[in-house]
């Protein structure tokens, strides 16, 4: 009898790794798909074969403690190519991975807030110890919704870690990752360096 709950323990362990792998997969293929769709993407059909991805890994699926903040003043936060964008300070998140204590801040883009199909979207912008390594040295992204938060948490998926469009191009204003968001650890989990040659718009 316990060999036999053993086995159908395995098999359920099993199938839910195969099944978030599939989840996992399902998601990187609708994000390849979008950049084809975009006619503002800097990437094209061809180009979506040098785009890599960490094998995907439920450790890296994270239930993070919200701490949502008040009276937040709206600040600049610098983009890669020299300008920045209009950002406040939604909510810290803290967690524990790898035995450390981490905490990060959740941003909420001004421009975005005003438009009704982006009015609860959150921004988890981050750098950790894999960057100019393995993934885009100017750090990778996160995106959050503020209808996620339940009971004062929400889920945290580095699997579904992106690179910005400046990664691939230069052309366009994408945020560099605040200092606080800088993780003493390294995350493989999520997109890797991308291996096509950088394009440069006229």
């Amino acid at each position: 009898m316990r060999i036999i709950t053993f086995i159908l323990l395995l098999i359920s362990i099993n199938s839910s790794a195969q099944s978030y792998a599939e989840q996992i997969a399902k998601h990187r293929e609708t994000y390849k798909q979008d950049f084809i769709k975009d006619e503002r993407s800097p990437l094209k059909k061809n180009d979506l074969q040098n785009l890599h991805f960490y094998e995907a890994d439920s450790a890296y699926k994270i239930s993070a403690e919200v701490e949502i903040l008040k009276n937040e003043k709206v600040f600049k936060m610098p983009t890669f190519n020299g300008s920045s964008s209009d950002y406040y300070k939604y909510a810290h998140v803290n967690f524990v991975f790898d035995g450390k204590k981490i905490q990060m801040t959740l941003y909420r883009s001004v421009a975005l807030s005003t438009n009704p199909v982006y009015k609860d979207h959150l921004f988890l912008p981050f750098t950790d110890e894999t960057n100019n390594k393995e993934t885009y040295g100017g750090g990778r992204y996160i995106d959050l919704d503020a209808k996620e938060i339940v009971a004062n948490h929400i889920e945290i998926d580095f699997n579904k870690a992106y690179n910005p469009y400046c990664a691939y191009s230069d052309g366009y204003r994408c945020p560099v990752p605040p200092e606080e968001n800088d993780l003493p650890l390294a995350v493989k989990a999520g997109e890797k360096l991308y291996t096509g040659e950088k394009k440069h718009q006229k």
